[in-house]
């Protein structure tokens, strides 16, 4: 027996109160649908309508097969919906939101290729420090850094986020190379304080599979992160910057990486969408292009000197003060 068509034919007839008007509308013969409600209770073993020459009712199994039928073909409705909706032409506005830094480094500079690709999309790009409401603001996906604690959102993991610690060279000769993290009390930073407590963000290193947090002392404060990689160029102190944002600047010998083996632990770089049961394809076309582009950038690979904490798994406490503060910080620096 085709359980698929019996499901469609018992709902059919339930919503119809009447055989006939199943068999009607389903354009099959009467005594076809008959059989196929009577196999149907044969193999489920129970009895799913009651029947009088002049109504049917559903048992109190029945009413519960028939919410199970309901759920699954509108399931099955809903897959088969989503994949002709991405079989359409995307077009329409798209709003976006992203990370400043990550806009003006990596995708704005490639906007060209995705317009090629979907010239009906017309893309609204919000570049905010702040977080944003998806559902409030009528914005179709961000794309984020670290935990995403709300539930209710989708998110796809597009690359990983690594920090660096870095300095000018014009600083090293000033005040020497810090070769392990207790020398780093000797050493001065560019502190990255939070717009919303004002509180400059610890320092953390991986160390022996643990976060080891260090307070660092500098003559300036900043809470913007083209500022804070400025006075970094500048030799006012050392930093712990995301590496996409200095990267240029290690292979132009303007930063030179220190303690590489000692990294802060990554984090998970994610596009975000709501829940919704149809993706449109506006939303899948660029969820699937941002992914495509973040995983070919070479600004947002990882060195081999900070792969390994890709298996990075320190203990409770300290890894989920880390991955608080370190979100904090990637989320306000970017």
């Amino acid at each position: 027996m085709d359980r698929f068509q019996a499901m469609q034919v018992f709902t059919r007839v339930v919503d119809a109160h009447s055989f006939s008007r199943a068999a009607d509308s389903l354009g099959l013969p009467r005594a076809t649908v008959t059989n196929i409600i009577q196999n149907l209770e044969r193999m489920l073993q129970v009895r799913l309508l009651n029947r009088s020459t002049r109504r049917l009712s559903l048992t109190d199994d029945g009413a519960a097969y028939y919410e199970r039928c309901v759920a699954i073909l509108a399931d099955i409705e809903d897959t088969e919906a989503s994949f002709r909706e991405a079989a359409r032409t995307p077009r329409g506005r798209l709003r976006i939101d992203v990370p400043a830094s990550l806009a003006r480094l990596v995708l704005i500079p490639r906007l060209c290729q995705f317009h090629e690709r979907f010239p009906e999309v017309e893309l609204a790009i919000g570049m905010t420090d702040r977080p944003v409401d998806l559902v409030r603001e009528a914005v179709d996906c961000v794309i984020r850094v670290g935990a995403l604690p709300d539930s209710s959102l989708v998110a796809r993991r597009i690359g990983t986020f690594y920090m660096v610690t870095c300095g000018a060279p014009s600083y090293l000769e000033r005040y020497g190379e810090p070769l392990s993290i207790d020398e780093l009390a000797g050493h001065r930073a560019v502190n990255y304080f939070s717009s919303l407590t004002g509180r400059a963000f610890d320092w953390d290193f991986v160390v022996d599979g643990a976060v080891r947090e260090v307070k660092m002392e500098g003559v300036v404060s900043v809470n913007d992160g083209d500022a804070y990689l400025a006075c970094a160029l500048q030799g006012f102190g050392l930093v712990q910057a995301p590496r996409f944002m200095v990267l240029p600047h290690l292979e132009s010998g303007a930063l030179r990486e220190v303690l590489p083996q000692w990294s802060p632990a990554p984090m998970p770089m994610s596009v975000v969408y709501p829940a919704n049961r149809h993706l449109s394809p506006k939303v899948r076309a660029f969820v699937d292009w941002v992914a495509e582009l973040f995983a070919a950038c070479p600004l947002l690979g990882g060195s081999a000197a900070v792969d390994h904490c890709c298996s990075y798994e320190g203990k409770p406490g300290n890894t989920l003060r880390s991955r608080a503060e370190q979100h904090n910080l990637a989320e306000s620096m970017l």
